[in-house]
């Protein structure tokens, strides 16, 4: 089908109804993937049409499409089947320079969504119990640091809202004493490295570090940016031909916060990075980086830019204790509780929740929000049983999720950029056997089927032949400990 698609506006859907479906579809996909990830992917994305089964979607670069058909593809068609009956297939197009057709949807989402990307007015201190105004954008208010816009913050995520316990402590303090030292020479962390598992609070960290820098310094340059953004930018830099602006504009500001750094790949984009990381830090310019593993564990960074990132203060934000999460939980209760008096969660119904939910600090805002909106909506008392009730679901994700082969052979596939077909085919050259190993390895440890139904589900193998994959991989287990963390990472993606 010809891009000039994207061109037409009478469709089989009316445009208002288009608009309408679409808004539910982009709402439910930014509860999905969080705040950073939905501005950073899907923001810029429209609906064109719906005709024929067919749904038409459209961004703005290539680079952006390759992105979503690549990562995120599934989780967008799944959303989308939900709203549009009987669509039988999605389309993604890449509108044409100049093309200013903007959907209603996301125009719905950029008004409610008025939040600023760095840089951008600091909030003053919070009243205790409320949060920050966003700021808004009049002229003059936002400043525009050699036309390069940052990641956007959450207002919510400050210092006063960061909840501190034995797993952060030592994160959180650091954190503070970047934004509280940034102006002076030397500066103590430099740079600062914080690693966690998801939704333990690295994230908040960043922000707060920003929010409280622009606070305290106004005129202080301060760029807050994911990884995956900063690839975006670039990559945009070189296709514009304006590569050394970027450089320049990166190379100039006071403080750089780098969010998701294990997200950061490709060549160009890890030099790129290394150059602004080094001449940063050599004139004596504040990093902050945050990622889910530590520095040395980062394989795929040039060895000296994991060195230098090592070099400054390297902390990690463990688990959240029992304690941990009955603050976190009493916090988050009581800032509902500020502005609807009327809620209320008891001691017995907090540490209920703080036993029953382990995984996150997200997973505990996100409870406490579920029941004051059923508490808000019906108006029924939260006691224990009703509590249970409301989460249920988010108590079984603790549970093992059940791992299926297709589940192997599809992560397998894409983690070393072969096809499935490659996998299941007879083909002996190592760029493919190594790749089917690993699926047989990651099959027999995380699934219950037997030798032979894995064979059979590997191209219709003999049962020795998987036996003999799971030896090779134990044997490489013992002499390469990369292996372990590349291991561990796939396990991680599977039981996500």
């Amino acid at each position: 089908m010809s891009n000039d698609i994207i061109e037409k506006d009478v469709t089989a859907l009316s445009v208002t109804k288009l608009n309408d479906k679409f808004t539910r579809v982009l709402k439910r996909m930014k509860a999905k993937v969080g705040e950073d990830v939905y501005n950073s992917w899907f923001a810029r994305l429209e609906a064109v049409s719906f005709e024929h089964g067919k749904l038409n979607l459209s961004v703005p670069t290539k680079f952006l499409k390759t992105w979503i058909d690549n990562h995120y593809r599934d989780d967008l068609e799944m959303l989308c089947q939900s709203d549009f009956d009987g669509m039988e297939g999605m389309e993604l197009f890449v509108r044409r320079p100049g093309h200013d057709r903007k959907s209603a949807a996301v125009r719905e989402l950029a008004q409610q969504n008025q939040q600023p990307a760095l840089f951008a007015e600091a909030p003053q201190h919070p009243v205790p119990g409320t949060m920050p105004e966003i700021p808004g954008t009049p002229a003059g208010a936002r400043t525009e640091f050699g036309g390069f816009e940052g990641s956007p913050l959450d207002p919510k995520y400050t210092f006063e809202t960061f909840v501190v316990g034995a797993s952060n402590r030592l994160a959180h303090a650091a954190a503070c004493q970047v934004a509280e030292t940034l102006m002076d020479k030397p500066l103590r962390f430099n740079p600062l490295y914080v690693h966690s598992s998801v939704g333990l609070g690295k994230t908040h960290l960043l922000h707060a570090i920003a929010w409280d820098v622009r606070r305290r310094h106004p005129s202080a340059q301060v760029l807050y940016l994911t990884a995956e953004r900063f690839r975006y930018r670039f990559v945009e830099a070189l296709k514009s031909r304006d590569a050394l602006a970027f450089k320049e504009t990166l190379r100039g500001i006071d403080i750089l916060l780098i969010d998701d750094m294990e997200f950061l790949h490709g060549e160009k984009t890890e030099q790129e990075f290394d150059h602004t990381l080094n001449s940063l830090l050599d004139s004596g310019k504040q990093v902050v980086v945050a990622s889910a593993r530590a520095p040395s564990q980062l394989e795929s960074l040039d060895p000296r830019m994991r060195s230098r990132l090592a070099g400054g203060l390297v902390t990690e934000i463990s688990s959240l204790d029992f304690e941990l999460r009955h603050k976190v939980l009493a916090k988050r209760a009581e800032e509902k509780r500020a502005t609807d008096p009327s809620f209320q969660l008891t001691d017995d119904v907090l540490q209920f929740l703080a036993g029953k939910l382990t995984e996150s600090g997200r997973e505990l805002e996100g409870a406490v929000t579920r029941l004051y909106a059923a508490c808000h909506l019906t108006g029924i008392p939260i006691t224990i049983d009703s509590a249970e009730h409301i989460i249920r679901d988010l108590m079984r994700t603790n549970e093992p999720k059940r791992i299926k082969i297709d589940d192997i052979l599809k992560l397998v596939s894409k983690h070393f950029g072969i096809s499935r077909t490659d996998i299941l085919s007879q083909r002996r050259h190592r760029s493919i056997v190594w790749p089917r190993q690993v699926g047989m390895y990651l099959s027999k440890k995380l699934t219950s089927r037997s030798l032979p139904e894995i064979g059979r589900r590997f191209g219709g193998r003999d049962h020795t032949t998987v036996l003999h994959a799971i030896r090779k991989i134990e044997k490489e287990l013992s002499e390469n400990t990369q292996l372990q963390d590349e291991l561990d990472d796939l396990k991680r993606l599977l039981n996500s």
